[in-house]
């Protein structure tokens, strides 16, 4: 047990602490023009550091095992995570979406550092964990200064219904209070976000508002910009983001917010027999990050799932006799 202490002490706490640093400095509001924490800078580079921390204060008889350089420092990193979590400098969504590349660039980390530390000399081995702490501080400027580039994406969903298209309209156009138990969001309520309430339409046709009300004060405020009667429905979104609770959503996924954002909507019921209909979903949103590459995995993944939770609800009221 005492071993077991020593080595948390002399290996893991040092990598641990130096994520930390370097996650308070990149969420200091006033230094965000040189580093903040929503860039592949942050999410490579400080795994990364950790990584390398780790193998590079490992015994060297440790350090010749391969599988020791890839998995050890997963270990730093689910500390800083579970550190992160009890200080409630991060929430839970959040580390899960990132918590792969977190394993992935941590064990890039410890493979470098393995390389450094068994076949370089000390010199080189020192340089190189030093270039790792220092390179978040290092590219994120830069990455800062060339800026996010938008990206808008699609969520798809669709779902046959055996109903005639009147009824299946109806629950379309005015979703009534969704009960608990007939919620059946997976990742949604995983990650802990609102679940859907209700929606109603104020008239059917162009112009006509509707608010999408989900829980923890989440309220989608949308206006119809195209109309065919229990055909078709496209509309606008904006979300309330001013006036949801600083409880219900992790500021790094808030949608309305920097960097997530809901657009449009588009509901599109297809005949397939006279009793039998697809009803289409689609949604538009907007990433505003550095690794839209990776944040439109989630995007898409969480709508999918939000609308999927839906297009359920409605399918199980309409074949309802």
């Amino acid at each position: 047990m005492e071993v077991k202490i020593k080595k948390f002490l002399l290996i893991i706490a040092p990598a641990v602490l130096v994520g930390l640093i370097i996650r308070f400095i990149f969420n200091i509001d006033g230094l965000d023009s040189l580093w903040s924490l929503m860039t592949i800078s942050f999410f490579f580079f400080l795994p990364y550091a950790v990584g390398a921390i780790s193998v590079y204060l490992s015994k060297p008889e440790d350090v010749r095992s391969l599988s020791y350089r890839i998995f050890f420092p997963w270990v730093p990193v689910l500390f800083l995570f579970i550190v992160t979590m009890l200080l409630n400098m991060e929430g839970w969504a959040c580390w899960l979406m990132i918590l792969p590349v977190f394993l992935i660039f941590s064990s890039l980390g410890g493979l470098t550092a393995g390389y450094f530390k068994t076949h370089k000399s000390k010199r080189s081995n020192n340089l190189h964990v030093s270039l790792a702490v220092l390179l978040p501080f290092l590219i994120c400027p830069l990455e800062n200064m060339i800026g996010a580039i938008p990206g808008f994406y699609t969520a798809y969903t669709a779902i046959d219904i055996e109903a005639p298209k009147d009824k299946i309209w109806s629950h379309v156009i005015r979703v009534k209070a969704i009960t608990e138990t007939e919620d059946r969001g997976t990742l949604t309520n995983f990650l802990n976000i609102p679940r859907p309430i209700k929606a109603e339409l104020d008239f059917e046709g162009v112009g006509a508002k509707r608010e999408a009300i989900f829980d923890g004060g989440l309220i989608f405020n949308e206006s119809v910009l195209q109309y065919e009667h229990q055909k078709l429905m496209k509309f606008s979104i904006r979300a309330n983001t001013y006036e949801i609770p600083s409880t219900t959503f992790d500021e790094h996924i808030l949608i309305g917010g920097e960097f997530f954002d809901v657009l449009e909507g588009t509901y599109e019921l297809e005949k397939l027999s006279p009793e039998k209909y697809r009803l289409h979903l689609y949604s538009e949103f907007k990433l505003n990050t550095t690794f839209n590459f990776y944040a439109s995995i989630w995007g898409r993944w969480i709508m999918q799932d939000i609308q999927n939770n839906i297009l359920q609800v409605i399918k199980n009221r309409s074949e309802k006799k």
